[in-house]
């Protein structure tokens, strides 16, 4: 444990210095990205021993507060969170180095960077923390760090709204911890997160139906998601990275962890999970192929994905009731395996979003276009990333959706087909709804002519957000053809979510792992031909002169960018078909007179939850609150007494209970 708490004194030592660089950038990103990196990298090497299967160790230190102590540990199940963590907080380091440069002397960059390395430290003493009061506070930590990164751009009436509301949902859901916790410990009689309680059935199903509010409103399950599509637009595009890769799946560890404690598991939670997987996965995507912003357009992506998370997790929790241990394995195995997968994908398409935002300065994609030819590197790695993240072969988003399938098709051949047929069809819809999306999303931003001027002038970023894309770009394909090694490195986590014996864990995985060698293998096979082909064409191309020219076009001399398909225009079929859910709102401007000079089409999609429910439940909150403000009278000694009255209130309420 001591090069963990290494690695979080060297993220917040980092932080720290950058701060008080203040306004000098330089100094700033090099105590703070630098800090970042270091970190990192100290923290990987534990997190490696542990999940090579280095038993557990657990590092207590008494405190003064009233419950729990200073408890922290690395098993194989923080260990494997801990991983996707720092990996992916150090490349977004790297290119933050060059994106963040164009505000300096505009910005703090001190405080920028303080911020995002006491995230990093935060989010790795959530998934290392023992004890639910420290685990408490990692987690606001972690709230308040996201928020101020959030915010960085806070002169913006956009962004502080965004922040707002990210703020709100963060601690909605930390509300329902806190009561997840106070049960627990009271049960226990400690806030030690090693010590199962043993709760009952029914305490045992109101712990759960808590975490999953709780950790859910993190993790952006529908229709707790609100903030995802908020934030991560409005924040810089690698905190977005960070946010979405991995903070979010902080939510998923927490989870993962509560039903380590919570006992047997009963049938209806597998039950919740594929529900809440289903509708968040065909609801995310949904959302996502109405979008015009790119990085709004990924933040639904976020929601898709963490459903297919949930639709493993709870395939695993209805293997395990049924007595399918294989099944168990399986999908726990492709929800774990998808975490990693997820942070690497999602976090190279949102460093190619933020590229594409810096060079054309818009994420509007109805004004890009054309810009594969001006930003070749770039729109190469989206497209990689596009790939992995639609499932298709041979990426690693593919190797985990097909172990969740996998999963399926075995408890529908073991007699379970009502769950497993669902599950089977959801993935099925979720994987073609996705690959339509991101169809439309890299072809009207790579593809085509450009829309508008911004893009005539773009141009290719620098190589620290090149090299931070190609680093994701590589962990993708290497996962994708090297699945079965991957599965069998989670062996020691699964077992722990499994909660069966190490032995029957690894027989299992040995039948699990035959169908995922032979798939890599196609792989390997499928991107081999590729390669061969590209060097025949090479070698038959070299010495001869090769030019470009029109094939015949029907008359037209150029295709203008009028001609071509907006991102609206594109989805239209599909979000015709779900616009009862979509409720998309329509702004024609007609042409008018014998000449019209001009007309106008719009589109807009809100999200419905936020719009039907949220907004008025927090604008009748709001009103609430205004008719209270008469308690507010700016006198110091009026708010010592409210306290102390609240302390008598409080002591009066104690003794009574005894």
């Amino acid at each position: 444990m001591g090069m963990v708490l290494l690695c979080a004194g060297i993220l917040v030592s980092g932080g720290v210095l950058a701060l008080v660089s203040g306004g000098k950038a330089r100094a700033a990103t090099f105590f703070g990205a630098g800090g970042a990196l270091a970190g990192s990298l100290v923290g990987l090497y534990p997190a490696f021993q542990a999940l090579s299967g280095r038993p557990p160790e657990v590092w207590r230190l008494e405190w003064g507060l009233p419950m729990g102590s200073f408890a922290v540990g690395l098993d194989p199940l923080s260990a494997f969170f801990a991983v996707p963590i720092l990996g992916l907080c150090a490349v977004c380091a790297w290119y933050g180095c060059e994106y963040l440069r164009p505000y300096a002397g505009r910005k703090n960059l001190g405080a920028s960077w303080f911020f995002y390395d006491v995230l990093c430290a935060s989010m790795l003493m959530v998934v290392v923390a023992r004890d639910g009061v420290l685990f408490l506070m990692a987690w606001e930590i972690m709230a308040l760090s996201s928020y101020f990164l959030v915010t960085f751009e806070d002169e913006k009436e956009s962004v502080r709204q965004a922040g707002w509301t990210y703020l709100v949902a963060t601690h909605l859901g930390t509300s329902a911890l806190l009561l997840f916790f106070v049960l627990l410990g009271r049960q226990s009689g400690s806030m030690d997160i090693l010590s199962p309680p043993g709760l009952s059935g029914r305490a045992a199903s109101a712990a759960f139906l808590l975490a999953l509010v709780g950790f859910g409103a993190k993790a952006g399950f529908m229709p707790m998601h609100v903030w995802l599509p908020e934030a991560h637009p409005a924040a810089p595009s690698h905190v977005s990275a960070v946010m979405s890769g991995v903070m979010i799946k902080t939510g998923i560890y927490g989870l993962m962890r509560a039903l380590t404690l919570l006992g047997p598991a009963q049938a209806w939670w597998g039950w919740a999970l594929v529900a809440v997987g289903a509708v968040s996965g065909i609801g995310g995507v949904l959302f996502a192929l109405a979008q015009h912003d790119l990085k709004r357009l990924l933040a639904y992506h976020s929601v898709e994905n963490i459903g297919i998370i949930a639709l493993g997790m709870g395939v695993g929790i209805l293997g395990r009731t049924h007595g399918m241990p294989l099944v168990c394995l399986l999908g726990f195995g492709g929800a774990l395996l998808h975490v990693l997968n997820h942070a690497l994908f999602k976090g190279l398409l949102f460093l190619g979003a933020g590229s594409v935002l810096h060079a054309a300065a818009t994420r509007d994609m109805e004004h890009l276009g054309g810009l594969l030819k001006r930003m070749p590197w770039t729109g190469a790695c989206f497209m990689l990333g596009a790939a992995a993240i639609c499932g298709l072969p041979p990426l690693n988003g593919f190797v985990s959706e097909f172990l969740i399938y996998l999963a399926a098709f075995h408890a529908v051949a073991q007699g379970h087909a009502s769950w497993g047929a669902a599950i089977i069809a959801a993935l099925g819809l979720i994987g073609g709804l996705a690959l339509a999306c991101f169809t439309k999303a890299f072809g009207v931003v790579f593809l085509g002519e450009p829309r508008g001027p911004r893009p005539d002038g773009a141009h290719e970023a620098g190589w620290a957000v090149r090299l931070s894309m190609l680093t994701l770009a590589a962990g993708c394909v290497g996962i994708g053809l090297n699945g079965a090694l991957a599965l069998a490195g989670m062996s020691s986590a699964l077992q722990q979510l499994s909660n069966q014996p190490l032995a029957g864990t690894l027989a299992a995985l040995q039948e699990a792992l035959t169908p995922l060698t032979f798939v890599s293998a196609l792989a390997a096979m499928l991107l081999l031909i590729a390669l061969l082909v590209a060097a025949f064409r090479f070698c038959v191309l070299r010495g001869r002169e090769t030019a470009l020219s029109l094939t015949w076009d029907c008359g037209y001399a150029a295709a203008g960018a009028r001609m071509q398909y907006t991102a609206s225009s594109f989805a239209q079929p599909i979000t015709e078909l779900f616009s009862s859910l979509l409720r998309t709102r329509r702004s024609p401007v007609g042409p008018e007179g014998y000449f019209p000079e001009s007309a106008a089409f719009s589109t807009e999609t809100p999200d419905v939850f936020r719009e039907r429910f949220y907004r008025p439940v927090f604008e009748a909150g709001l009103k609430a609150a205004w008719k209270l403000r008469w308690l507010q009278h700016g006198r110091i000694q009026l708010y010592v007494l409210y306290i102390a009255l609240t302390l008598m209130i409080l002591l009066a309420w104690k003794l009574g209970c005894r």
